[in-house]
């Protein structure tokens, strides 16, 4: 099937007829702004026959009530169901004149129809109307005819489908329907026809993609804060259920209730994902068999099935084939089989008119299959559309109820329960009154000579049928909910869901999983596709014991590609046949699907372990002992057992920390700030006060990294922090949340709440506050080292992932850890930690991204000791080149920690392996990608496969540009060679730190394509190189530097060119989109380029620039110029070519700069001041004009 095909059309189709349908209106007078008279007769001085004024004035009424926008969309869908029905019905030949109404026998566009017009024996075709079309060759309205009448003729089969065609749906009938590229010639030409054979396929992608741009538009309403209507709801909920998953949901619910009353084997072989019961212990066994005779008493026409949330169709279509088969079992026929199918075993609802519609016309044709005269029989499925009451007016249901007493409360009661049902779909909770006697009553009026006769029939029948499917019990339930969180939801569903739903209020799946085990009768089925975060997440505990209330006889946790098409790595499914009864030590089978690929065949992976016998056994009870029951059926016995013990919230204090409402308003990245703004050293609430700062360490979860490091953030947490305590909106709530202040600046070990594969627990030493999504647990110092060996340990990830194989790590998870508290190996554990910490904080520490920094390791004289093995002492270091020193230290240091590191974490892996005793289920070994300090390697080329898709792989050039930024920063005087760490980052200038490099003087250093400055960056840095290793080895290191880089040219060429072109965007990766170092800069042409180190500017500075450096440049290029045209006098041949390029390259670079310079005047007018605390993004802001753009 082509997906991508059905895709393309879908989407455009849905445009296409939008506009097409809105164009017939517009003829009409009837457009977005208004429709003038409602009943005229007249439109653009045209008069309208009387069928198109009554056809206006349904129009204009139906716009009154639901708006333009949704009456024009509900016409398109309209269209579009009837035409990709007749398309599939052509294709099958279902059509019952057997002639193709949109192509020839040969799949081209070219409507045998047309061609047999004359021939055709349609109910209600005026074959005089005919001729007279063709006569006046009027072929566009002749087809238009002949498709409403074949609609019309269609009404009686199928009437759900093919309503009778008369209103305002066929005055808005498209145009030029004939032409190749209309939605008709499209629609043959762009689908292969052989895909049109695949009903259950075709009929639901079409439906999916047709309405994937509303969903992309509601989502992005959601993300605005705007809730999700009624009328949305079908589009932001709608998913197609891949069919493997509906085969095996309808084998092991519906196939399992035959088959265990009715054993036999050559049926159960044909359903290819059908699971046997496990093998009971005998007394349950018994329990079972008594239930299995029940279930043999069943005959096939007793069976009741429903889909609450039918979409198109697709489970419903399945369920038919497999009762086709038990019937023929029973020794039915197929065509009788069909028949009794649509009369007695199916059942379908749906929100969405236009899905039910699909639905019905699935369920039609599937029946068709078997039965080839079943249009003629009159039988219709009960497959509806919800409706809702409001529209009933009180005379049609004084009319109906007659002033009988029990039809007026049995009616009135279905019509409050109904009001507004579209708002709750198929979880309402329906009265089960006498429908019996209310259809009675509709038989009555049958026969009754009314004027409220119609509305009896279109509005109070519907909605009786639509009730009592929702008031019945099933004996199976087979659904894929809607999947909306409670976020989402409109006031109205939220209020109702938490008052008739609380254990699943969480989401809409979680309400189905209520509703569906309370539509089933008992010792009936339930089988469901839902998001898996019900299994573990605290937010679900309740709906996990309703859930284990029942026997589980199958449970699929699908993960990762539960749904192909969205190619999604958050829609983590799991799949589920619930049998509605509690029986005691009950074994129910698990298979875990998400152990391969992300982009494994989640089919393919099921039916390996299917045949080759791997899935967990469990009982209710082995869930009872971990905390909040989640369902980690993946874990051992040994590890279950180890939940009778201790947790880690009885050793720590797993918290959660502040939420500021607003981080943008209150965090930074520490070098945003003037250091002396910042306390890093506060061990309590009142030493932050006392400290005067504003800004503090803050904890925010950050990359995958164990041990140490992340420490990037501060937060203005100044005079206890006042400004988020008292950070309210505009209606006087708080939008912040402080809470568990105490352990604010207390030692602690922290992780990221939402991970990807494996979590990381860090160490935290005091000073810092912790974020919502930096959430912490505090002990004494010996139990946090204890514990964070522990959670970085094969031993606890295994355990962690089977309680939460979502993203989401929450504090309860953390909380409900098992601990086996080993006193004798504590010494030996905590001494591989405080090792791992070390190493960890050296790694972290070696950047200058760290507050930790102290000089770069490949400096001379900053370098710290040696921490590899047996190397030459320090002065062997000195007056050697980078080259030297960047082999034979830093890559050796960097090596040495990696395999060391490695080594501490599987030794502590493999302690742990023995406390646990879990030495048959694990390993100790360490995958080198996970080990989480860098590793340098020369060249991408160079990288191990053992490291793909680390995060802390470093290059050569890494090593480089991060030596040069290094220098940038001793240039403008933010590090000094001369003492460790920073320098200066706001406050007092201190000359006396910088003897050995002196920093630039007025904060402004020029990027020059050429030497047009004597302290442009270029040769700046030369300089700097040569101060740092000496003159002897200046060019060896120049080379090395511009050979890392890469680039062609002189070593000085690549090193300027580097400044150039690629300084500015390494500098903002490396800040993470905050620069500390500004780049002015003129634009493509190079015209002006200069860097500013921001924490020294001042408000004077881009008045100094312009005097300074932008005129000077100017001045240069005039001069330059000059010269040039002297030159060019005398110039002929291949010089003149190249002194031509030049004075192009000098012309565009002096027009450029012309330009920038008066940006340049028209800011340093202003003389702008700019406070650090105010953050980059801020300040940046203010000089966009003329700064280089962060990318």
């Amino acid at each position: 099937m082509n997906k991508s095909a059905i895709q393309k059309f879908a989407i455009w189709a849905r445009t296409e007829l939008i506009a097409q349908v809105s164009q017939k209106a517009y003829q009409y007078g009837i457009t977005k702004e208004g429709y003038g008279e409602a009943d005229a007769v007249t439109v653009g001085g045209r008069a309208l026959t009387s069928e198109e004024a009554k056809q206006r004035g349904e129009l204009v009424a139906q716009i009154r009530q639901k708006g333009y926008t949704q009456v024009m969309e509900e016409v398109a869908y309209t269209w579009f169901n009837r035409f990709i029905a007749l398309r599939f019905m052509e294709v099958n030949n279902y059509l019952p004149s057997h002639i193709r109404v949109f192509s020839d026998s040969t799949g081209a566009f070219k409507p045998e129809i047309l061609s047999d017009a004359l021939h055709l024996d349609l109910p209600g075709l005026d074959k005089d109307k005919v001729a007279a079309y063709i006569e006046s060759n009027q072929t566009d309205d002749l087809y238009r005819y002949l498709l409403l009448t074949q609609c019309n003729a269609l009404n009686v089969a199928l009437p759900r489908m093919f309503e009778k065609i008369g209103g305002y749906t066929e005055l808005l009938f498209p145009n030029n329907v004939l032409k190749a590229d209309s939605i008709l010639g499209r629609m043959v030409t762009d689908i292969p026809e052989e895909d049109w054979t695949d009903q259950v396929q075709i009929i639901g992608w079409l439906y999916q993609y047709y309405n994937s741009e509303l969903k992309d538009d509601t989502f992005a309403l959601l993300k605005k804060n705007v809730k999700i209507t009624k009328e949305r709801i079908p589009s932001a909920t709608q998913l197609f259920t891949p069919d493997w998953i509906v085969r095996y949901m309808v084998e092991n619910s519906l196939g399992r209730l035959w088959i265990e009353g009715h054993p036999d084997k050559e049926l159960k072989s044909g359903w290819k994902y059908y699971l046997d019961e496990a093998e009971q212990e005998p007394e349950v066994q018994v329990q079972l068999d008594k239930i299995h005779a029940e279930y043999a008493t069943l005959k096939p026409q007793d069976i009741k099935v429903i889909d609450p949330c039918m979409g198109s169709g697709h489970i419903l279509v399945y369920a038919f084939d497999v009762l086709i088969q038990i019937y023929k079992k029973y020794g039915v026929s197929e065509r009788d089989a069909a028949q009794s199918i649509l009369q007695n075993n199916l059942y379908g609802l749906d929100i969405d008119d236009r899905a039910a519609q699909l639905a019905y016309f699935a369920v039609m044709m599937k029946a068709r299959q078997y039965d080839r005269r079943i249009f003629s029989r009159g039988i219709q499925p009960h497959v509806y559309a919800i409706v809702e009451s409001n529209g009933l007016d009180n005379a049609t249901i004084d009319y109906f109820t007659n002033n009988v007493t029990k039809l007026k409360k049995d009616f009135g009661t279905l019509v409050d329960e109904l009001r507004n049902a579209k708002e709750y779909g198929s979880i309402l909770n329906i009265t089960l009154v006498d429908f019996a006697a209310l259809y009675a009553r509709v038989g009555e009026v049958r026969e009754d000579i009314s004027l409220y006769r119609e509305n009896v029939l279109n509005a109070v029948l519907p909605l009786l049928q639509v009730a009592e499917v929702m008031a019945r019990k099933y004996d199976v339930v087979v659904t894929n909910p809607p999947y909306m969180g409670s976020s989402g939801m409109s006031a109205t569903l939220n209020d109702y869901v938490k008052q008739h739903y609380p254990n699943g209020k969480a989401d809409l799946f979680a309400v189905f999983i209520e509703r569906c085990i309370s539509m089933t009768r008992l010792k009936g089925f339930v089988a469901m596709v839902t998001m898996q975060a019900w299994m573990y997440l605290s937010s679900f505990r309740q709906i996990r014991s309703e859930v284990l209330l029942a026997d589980i006889k199958s449970l699929l946790r699908i993960g990762y590609n539960s749904f192909p098409e969205l190619n999604s790595q958050v829609a983590h499914a799991c799949a589920f046949v619930l049998c509605n009864q509690s029986i005691d030590n009950i074994k129910e089978i698990y298979y875990e699907l998400n152990t391969g690929k992300v982009t494994d065949n989640k089919e393919n992976v099921f039916l390996s372990k299917k045949n080759s016998g791997e899935y967990f056994l469990r009982t209710r009870d082995d869930f009872m002992l971990i905390p909040d029951t989640p369902l980690a059926f993946t874990l051992s016995n040994t590890v279950i057992r180890a939940f009778e013990g201790k947790k880690l919230i009885d050793l720590a204090h797993p918290r959660q920390g502040l939420a500021t409402g607003e981080n943008n308003r209150f965090l930074r990245l520490w070098f945003e700030c003037a250091t002396r703004n910042i306390c890093f050293a506060a061990r309590s609430i009142s030493d932050s006060v006392e400290s005067k700062a504003k800004w503090f360490p803050y904890n925010k979860g950050g990359d995958f990294r164990k041990w140490y490091g992340n420490n990037d953030y501060v937060v203005n947490w100044e005079n206890d922090g006042y400004e988020i305590r008292h950070f309210y909106d505009e209606n006087g709530k708080l939008r912040s949340r402080p809470q568990n202040t105490e352990a604010y600046f207390q030692e602690s070990v922290t992780w990221s709440k939402i991970a990807t594969d494996t979590l990381a627990f860090r160490y935290k030493p005091y000073g810092h506050i912790f974020d919502v999504a930096g959430t912490s647990f505090f002990a004494q110092h010996h139990v946090l080292l204890y514990l964070q060996g522990l959670c970085n340990s094969c031993v606890a990830m295994k355990i962690l992932k089977a309680l939460s194989p979502t993203v989401n790590f929450e504090v309860g998870h953390i909380a409900a850890l098992p601990i086996i508290y080993d006193q004798s190996a504590e010494l030996q554990i905590n001494g591989y930690v405080e090792s791992c910490i070390s190493m960890s904080a050296k790694d972290w520490d070696s950047y200058e991204t760290s507050w930790d920094f102290k000089g770069h390791p490949l400096v001379l004289g900053r370098l710290p000791e040696p921490v590899w093995g047996d190397v030459p002492d320090r002065v062997a270091f000195l007056n050697t080149s980078i080259s030297y020193t960047y082999q034979m230290y830093w890559k050796k240091t960097c090596e040495y920690r990696f395999e060391k590191l490695k080594a501490n974490e599987e030794e502590l892996n493999r302690i742990f392996i023995d406390i646990y005793g879990l030495q048959d289920e694990l390993t100790p070994d360490v995958a080198d990608k996970d080990v989480t300090v860098h590793r340098i390697f020369d060249t991408k080329d160079d990288v191990s496969e053992s490291m793909q898709g680390s995060n802390y792989v470093r290059t050569k050039r890494d090593e480089i540009v991060s030596l040069i930024s290094y220098a940038v920063g001793c240039m403008f005087g933010r590090y000094s060679l001369d003492v460790e760490g920073l320098a200066y980052a706001g406050g007092e200038w201190d000359a006396s730190k910088y003897s050995t490099i002196i920093p630039d003087k007025d904060n402004i250093i020029p990027i020059c394509d050429d030497d047009y400055f004597d302290d442009d960056m270029t040769g700046r840095f030369v300089k700097w190189v040569e101060a740092v290793y000496g003159s002897d080895t200046l060019e060896e290191n120049l080379k090395f530097i511009a050979d890392a880089l890469g680039g062609k040219g002189t070593p000085r060429e690549v090193i300027r060119n580097y400044f150039l072109n690629d300084f500015y965007a390494d500098h903002c990766k490396t800040y993470q989109k905050r620069p500390i170092y500004w780049l002015f800069d003129s634009g493509k042409k190079n015209g002006f380029k200069a860097l500013i180190y921001m924490h020294r500017y001042q408000s004077d500075l881009l008045a100094r620039m312009r005097t300074d450096y932008v005129h000077e440049q100017q001045e240069r290029y005039r001069t330059q110029l000059t010269h040039l045209a002297d030159a060019l006098e005398h110039a002929s041949g291949s010089e003149r070519v190249k002194l031509t390029k030049q004075q192009k390259k000098l012309q565009d670079q002096s027009l450029e700069i012309q330009k920038y310079e008066e940006k340049i005047h028209h800011l340093a007018d202003q003389n702008i001041s700019i406070g650090l605390d105010d953050g980059i993004k801020h300040n940046y802001a203010l000089f966009a004009d003329v700064l280089a753009k962060i990318k």
